[in-house]
């Protein structure tokens, strides 16, 4: 019986800790003023944001603000599984912030 638990149990464990590094990003859209420069961006954000329990929005807001950006819209919230499909769009706005 002990033999059948160990290996159980190890590969709850390795499961639970491949979920708790899980990333959490989002995509948005953002502007400067004078002249008009817009982009679109993918971000990492808090787990907390993946989970419920708070909103992406001015976290990225300030984080752009402190390069002179506008937070336009939030476009998503997704896990790693959506990054790869993103990358192209973003550009050199791919986790820059």
């Amino acid at each position: 019986m002990k033999t059948r638990i160990l290996p159980l149990a190890a590969a709850v464990f390795a499961a639970s800790a491949v979920a708790a590094h899980a990333g959490c990003f989002a995509d948005y859209k953002a502007k400067k003023d004078n002249p008009l420069q817009l982009h679109y961006g993918v971000i990492e954000v808090p787990q907390q944001v993946c989970d419920g329990g708070r909103s992406a929005a001015p976290i990225i807001a300030a984080r752009l603000a402190n390069r002179g950006w506008t937070l336009l819209n939030v476009v998503s919230v997704f896990g790693d599984d959506g990054l790869a499909g993103r990358k192209a769009s973003a550009g050199q706005y791919y986790l820059r912030f």
